[in-house]
């Protein structure tokens, strides 16, 4: 029996990366698993495959967060095909590093619409669909709220807003037994990492050479706080922002 056999959990942008590996591991510990995706049914798909090949139970979900009526169908599929939620991960994000002089509206309403907004929508609607034994919900914010580096004004605030919103809702859902934690990764090595031209940069080794640990995380770095905080082993926490960084604050 894992840590989470029974519970139904959503996974926002699952289809690769952090998501994809909170997911995995959250199967892995027994819970039921939808892995939401919004553009890459393959990538979806793919995790799917490899949670059902080692047993477990997991299904893929189209829905783009940044649309109301889109989170609305993902959880009343999750309904549909597991009868319940236990767990959200608030993880799909979208970023952009700009200076000042390149900032757009565009932009502005891009990033916020999905990290801030659409984690707001998503995590409002799975209220409806917690139980009355409460829930737990993980969002992933970043370590950048701490960082604060220059070029990231639009992404570092909607994460500071995560970060705000985090404590905020632990406080208005705590009576219903619903607990409310984040998780602050650093640079972690993901495919929009790499797609980015951070690997090999002088972005990467400035990352590395701030990092009490020497080097920048990978997605099982930071799937094992979600699983912890999703557990019963956190049942006395809430309202936290776990920094899983390597010692980068």
């Amino acid at each position: 029996m894992g840590k989470l056999s029974g519970k139904v959990a959503v996974v926002t942008g699952a289809s690769k990366g952090i998501g994809a590996r909170i997911a995995k591991d959250l199967a892995a510990e027994g819970a039921s698993v939808v892995v939401n995706y919004a553009s890459s049914k393959q990538g979806a798909d793919k995790v799917v495959g490899e949670i059902t090949a080692k047993g477990g139970k997991a299904i893929a979900v189209h829905a783009d967060v940044s649309k109301e009526q889109d989170i609305k169908r993902l959880f009343a599929e999750t309904k549909q095909a597991y009868g319940k939620l236990d767990i959200l991960v608030n993880n799909a994000g979208v970023y952009e590093f700009q200076p000042l002089d390149q900032i757009t509206a565009e932009s502005f309403n891009r990033q916020f619409g999905t990290n801030v907004l659409g984690l707001l929508l998503t995590t409002k609607e799975a209220v409806g669909y917690f139980g009355s034994e409460g829930g737990s919900v993980i969002n992933i914010s970043s370590v950048v709220t701490s960082l604060l580096p220059p070029a990231s004004a639009i992404y570092t605030s909607t994460k500071a807003g995560v970060d705000a919103i985090t404590v905020i809702l632990s406080k208005e859902l705590g009576p219903k037994g619903i607990r409310v934690n984040a998780i602050n990764p650093g640079l972690i090595e993901t495919e929009g990492v790499h797609s980015a031209g951070i690997m090999g940069s002088d972005f990467e080794k400035g990352a590395i050479a701030q990092a009490p640990l020497g080097r920048i995380g990978q997605p099982d770095d930071i799937s094992p706080a979600a699983v912890f905080l999703a557990s019963q082993d956190a049942k006395f926490v809430t309202g936290q922002m776990l920094h899983v960084s390597g010692g980068v604050r």
